[in-house]
């Protein structure tokens, strides 16, 4: 059995179906990354998945639990963690304050994942006192990325990861991103820098208007002709 099973989900916005019948499983450790244009649902997707927008048709299941659509606390806590493309920290805040919040949930674990994730992103460890909105992009990223892992996630969701981002800082959170599934995070990433999310991925899954047209290995997206014509550039 798969460790999360996405089936047959639809919802949206306002009564319309922006997601329609899509279905992804994923096992421990994968990194599927999605493609499409925009308006095809990908963030919507993501947001089903994280418990922040609603389905009225389909399930999640997480080890063979089904879990309850829109409930974004029951989905965190059954170990699937989320990093929006905005707003993904609280300026105003404290590095060390954003890392507590991350793990109000817990808040007896909060002194031993913090620790955590200062091994992880010793950057953040000179930071900790200083306001969110001071960091650079790319630090800000990291940032975002270190609370959603505040609670230990088995899943984790990025929705434009390299969004903003530098040249050299999203390849350096590429690379980051691939150190957590190899140290058994499963990762599913929304991502308009195809080419390079692709080069790192093990999946590649093809989203246009709401519905799955591929799923293949991230290498037969990355050279079959018409994805490349459609979605890669060429």
């Amino acid at each position: 059995m798969s460790l999360i099973q996405i089936s047959g989900l639809k919802g949206g916005y306002g009564g319309e179906d922006i997601v329609k019948g899509i279905e992804v499983n994923l096992d421990k450790g994968d990194f599927a990354v999605i493609i499409g244009p925009n308006g095809a649902g990908k963030s919507t997707f993501l947001k089903m998945v994280a418990g922040l927008v609603g389905y009225h048709t389909g399930t999640i299941q997480m080890d063979g639990q089904t879990l309850a659509s829109g409930d974004a606390r029951a989905l965190s806590a059954a170990g699937i963690g989320f990093v929006p493309q905005e707003f993904n920290v609280f300026a105003s805040m404290t590095v060390r304050e954003n890392l507590e919040i991350g793990c109000y949930a817990q808040p007896r674990q909060t002194k031993r994942r913090i620790e955590e994730q200062l091994v992880r992103f010793p950057l953040l460890a000179n930071r900790m006192r200083v306001q969110a909105r001071t960091l650079s992009g790319g630090q800000r990223q990291t940032l975002a990325l270190a609370v959603a892992l505040m609670m230990s996630p088995s899943v984790l969701l990025l929705d434009e990861p390299s969004a903003g981002l530098s040249p050299v800082a999203a390849t350096a959170m590429f690379e980051t991103v691939k150190q957590l599934t190899q140290e058994g995070i499963t990762v599913l990433m929304v991502e308009q820098n195809a080419l390079s999310a692709l080069a790192i991925a093990d999946r590649g899954l093809v989203f246009v208007m709401g519905e799955k047209v591929r799923d293949a290995s991230a290498a037969q997206l990355t050279h079959d002709p018409e994805t490349r014509r459609l979605f890669l550039g060429g």
